[in-house]
């Protein structure tokens, strides 16, 4: 009964970071450029009581033994990168990644580039392209004050419309980056990701190019987060809570049985 428990307790345990994990997923359902995460889940170590081929008489084998399992715990959680939807924004400098890779934005504080799907660039007083947050776009794109209007192709080439020109000049490009295995990158918060070693090194490209997604000017890409499915995996995990919440009150009510005999 007291293994009965501790199994269940942890069950209980990994239910809970299931709930936490899709809550999460739901508040972000309308952030921009947001990837929903998937728990991943491991059964514990097992007593094993019997070894499976373990002899039971001169001429019989046991075919599966006495193998008791210890619970469960959480693996990992993973993000899932798969591309959300495009919604038109009307405004010139947001632009979405239709395909794999991301933007890369400087953290001001320590320098660092981080790693964005966020395509919702402004403009900041010196006329450079900032992430909503106010970190730079890198490579720096610098707008100029006379510009009327901005058009960012799907290569990444922003070109600007000056007052006193017919013809549109080229001000920058947008480079974006991929990684070998994007789930390892360290979410910061701020629709940001930094490297960490299991991701690689950032494989920097050019929009279109090498298996490097297309860029849309005029769009954001939405969350990918599924209403309808985070809300089954939410009432699936509430019932699996509630299962192993029984299993307590059973393994607790034989060790009152075994109390009371005298």
């Amino acid at each position: 009964m007291l293994r009965a428990l501790h199994s269940a307790a942890t069950g209980m345990d990994a239910q809970q970071t299931y709930i936490d994990v899709t809550s999460n997923n739901l508040a972000n359902v309308n952030t921009t450029g947001y990837k929903k995460v998937r728990a991943n889940f491991q059964d514990l170590i097992y007593q094993i009581q019997q070894t499976p081929g373990t002899s039971t008489n001169a001429v019989n084998e046991s075919p599966s033994g006495i193998q008791v399992g210890l619970g469960v715990r959480t693996a990992s959680t993973q993000k899932e990168f798969s591309v959300g939807t495009f919604k038109p924004t009307g405004n010139e400098l947001d632009v979405s990644i239709q395909g794999e890779g991301f933007f890369q934005v400087v953290e001001p504080n320590s320098g660092l580039i981080h790693f964005t799907r966020d395509g919702a660039f402004h403009l900041d007083e010196n006329g450079q392209m900032v992430s909503a947050e106010g970190f730079l776009l890198d490579p720096n794109i610098t707008i100029p004050p006379e510009a009327v209007s901005v058009t960012i192709g799907q290569d990444g080439t922003v070109t600007a419309r000056l007052s006193a020109q017919a013809d549109p000049i080229q001000v920058g490009q947008i480079q974006t980056v991929n990684f070998v295995n994007p789930a390892g990158l360290i979410a910061v918060g701020g629709n940001r990701f930094a490297q960490s070693g299991s991701s690689g090194p950032p494989l920097v490209g050019v929009p279109g190019q090498n298996g490097f997604g297309t860029l849309q000017g005029g769009f954001l890409e939405t969350s990918n987060v599924r209403v309808v499915e985070e809300m089954i995996n939410l009432i699936t995990a509430q019932r699996a809570f509630e299962f192993n919440s029984k299993a307590v009150q059973a393994a607790d009510g034989m060790l009152r049985t075994l109390g009371q005999i005298n």
